[in-house]
């Protein structure tokens, strides 16, 4: 049986968990204005907290509606709703198109930039792959 320090401690670690889950990690645009989140789950919300849509654990990217608008793929590659390749993202966050060309990148603290290294907004927390599909190739909006 549970002692009252030990439910107070559980409650404490289930409610820090149940937040972490809906709070997620914030986006945010290059004024550092929020632009919405991502959940634990993978489920993206917009500023007003309304779904948009999802990554899923198996690569691929669906809308509000569950329907498949993108994937990626283990190798990097970024393909929209047709499968067609249209960029792709490598482990040092440095983003392409699908002609090969240096549009941008995602670095290591969170900070997202243009192929001028100007700042266009943050997603410190964020898988880099997801940060480049909502920042570059706007799959999901």
């Amino acid at each position: 049986m549970m002692r009252g320090f030990e439910r107070k401690a559980l409650f404490a670690v289930m409610l820090f968990m149940i937040c972490q889950t809906i709070s997620g990690q914030s986006l945010y645009d290059r004024s550092n204005m929020s632009i919405g989140k991502i959940g634990s789950d993978g489920y993206v919300y917009n500023r007003s907290n309304m779904t948009i849509g999802r990554f899923k654990s198996d690569g691929y990217i669906v809308d509000r509606n569950n329907m498949t608008i993108g994937r990626i793929k283990d190798d990097g590659s970024i393909l929209d709703r047709s499968n067609m390749m249209i960029g792709e993202v490598n482990n040092n966050g440095e983003v392409k198109d699908r002609n090969n060309m240096h549009i941008g990148r995602v670095k290591s603290d969170g900070t997202v930039v243009d192929r001028n290294n100007m700042t266009i907004g943050y997603a410190k927390g964020i898988p880099i792959a997801y940060a480049a599909v909502l920042f570059f190739f706007r799959l999901i909006e």
